[in-house]
Formats: structure tokens, C-alpha cells, sequence
């Protein structure tokens, strides 16, 4: 009966159904159970591991047929194809965004330690100091000086970065500021003098600094000269002006 009672129950779990068939010498209990031939484990994992078809994505087959089709062309061919591809599209200047670049009121600029005494250099700045930048390459240019060739590149040098990095005009750029800086070594020597002594000498060095502004053009100054010195002449009139008088004479002539 335990052996019965045992096959009952592990028919209602598999859920399937039992029939009892009785014999004339004792009682058989038979489970038969139908759809426990169905489950069969060796079949179940040979369903869950073989290998299977693998789905086709279509976008990862159209990348390998360009990779493929990359692989068969030659090199030049390759960089051309990738030059298109990475290409960023054409922007039209309608929608383009407008960039104001910031223009700048003045350029420093100065040259390098060089070996040349402050008190002469301080004299080459005076010279160019006021002048548009271009009347001061020519003064430097024509200049009978030895660091005046210094001067001239460094004035040119000025000029160019002045016109390409801070978007100035360079048909108004003059030189509003040059002053002299000595350097901060100079170097020192002993010099034999007369009787066994010595002095030291000094080999001094110096730069220049100058600052570019945006000013009159000499034209300009050339025009409004000439209104200044029209504006001193007084006519000799019959009607008396009323301008004031310039170098009037003493009132008492002793």
C-alpha cells in the first residue's frame, strides 16, 4: 500500500491521471502516466544548448559589407572614402553664427636684451616716439645707429602682430609710447689700470618697449597743420578783425 500511495502521489504531482486496474489474484495499482513520456531531460537539454541560426541584424550586415568593400579598395581610395565620411556638412552663411571678434585699442610690444647702453638706445626711442609706425621703420631704416636694425625688425614685428591678432588698422597705428628698460644682469669685468691696480667695468644691456595706438594718420596731421598756420594769418583789411592781437608792441616807446 506504501508503494501505492507512493505512485499516487508522484502521478498528482507530474499531473497525470492514474487508473487502477484490479486483478482476480491481488490489486494492481498501476500508474500510467502519458505525459510523462512527453518530458524527457536529455531532449530538454539538447533543445537549450544546440546551436542555433543566428538572427541577422540588418545594420551590423551593412556595416560589414562596407568594411568588406573597404578592405578590397586601395589606399588612396580608403582615404578618400573616409575624407567623405568625416567631412561635416556645408554651412550656409545665413545660418552660420555671426562671431564678433574684439578689437583691441593698443599693442605692446618690446625687443630683447641686447648689448647697448640705456642712454643710447633712450635716444633711438626719443626719435621714433609719436611718430606713425611707418615714418618710424623709415627713421629706423636710414639711421646711421648700430642697434637701429633691431629697432626696425622689432617695429615691423609689432606692426604684424598688431594687424593680425587685435584686428587693428595699420594705416593708423602709431607709436604712442617707446621707453627704455636696462637689463637685469649686467655684466661685469675688472680692467687693468696704470701702478698694478684695476677697475671693474660694467658691459651694460638694455631693451626697448614701445605701445602702438590707433591715431592720425600723417595725412591728417599734415591737414590739420596747414589749418592751424591758415587760421594764424590775419589780412590787412579795411574792417577790423576780431582776433586777438599776436606780439603787440609796448604801450610807452621810451
Amino acid at each position: 500500500m506504501q508503494s501505492v500511495a507512493r505512485q499516487v502521489r508522484c502521478a498528482s504531482h507530474l499531473g497525470t491521471p492514474v487508473q487502477f486496474r484490479i486483478t482476480s489474484s491481488r490489486i494492481q495499482w498501476q500508474c500510467q502516466q502519458r505525459a510523462a513520456s512527453s518530458y524527457n531531460p536529455l531532449q530538454w537539454i539538447q533543445e537549450k544548448f544546440a546551436p542555433k541560426a543566428r538572427k541577422v541584424d540588418p545594420v551590423e550586415e551593412k556595416k560589414r559589407g562596407e568594411q568588406e568593400t573597404q578592405g578590397q579598395q586601395s589606399v588612396f581610395e580608403a582615404a578618400v572614402s573616409r575624407e567623405k565620411e568625416g567631412r561635416p556638412k556645408a554651412i550656409s552663411a545665413e545660418s552660420a553664427p555671426t562671431v564678433l571678434k574684439k578689437k583691441a585699442t593698443q599693442h605692446k610690444y618690446s625687443t630683447a636684451n641686447f648689448k647697448i647702453s640705456h642712454r643710447k638706445l633712450n635716444m633711438i626711442g626719443r626719435q621714433i616716439s609719436g611718430k606713425p609706425i611707418d615714418h618710424a621703420i623709415v627713421q629706423m631704416q636710414f639711421s646711421e645707429k648700430r642697434a637701429t636694425n633691431r629697432i626696425k625688425s622689432m617695429l615691423a614685428t609689432a606692426k604684424l602682430h598688431a594687424t593680425v591678432y587685435k584686428n587693428m588698422n595699420p594705416s593708423k597705428l602709431v607709436v604712442s609710447e617707446a621707453w627704455v628698460t636696462k637689463g637685469p644682469k649686467q655684466l661685469k669685468r675688472l680692467e687693468p689700470r696704470g701702478r698694478g691696480k684695476f677697475g671693474i667695468r660694467v658691459h651694460p644691456d638694455s631693451r626697448m618697449h614701445v605701445i602702438l595706438r590707433e591715431g592720425k594718420t600723417f595725412e591728417q596731421l599734415k591737414k590739420e597743420q596747414r589749418e592751424r598756420r591758415l587760421r594764424r594769418i590775419v589780412s590787412a583789411g579795411l574792417v577790423r578783425e576780431d582776433v586777438p592781437l599776436r606780439n603787440p608792441a609796448r604801450t610807452w616807446q621810451w
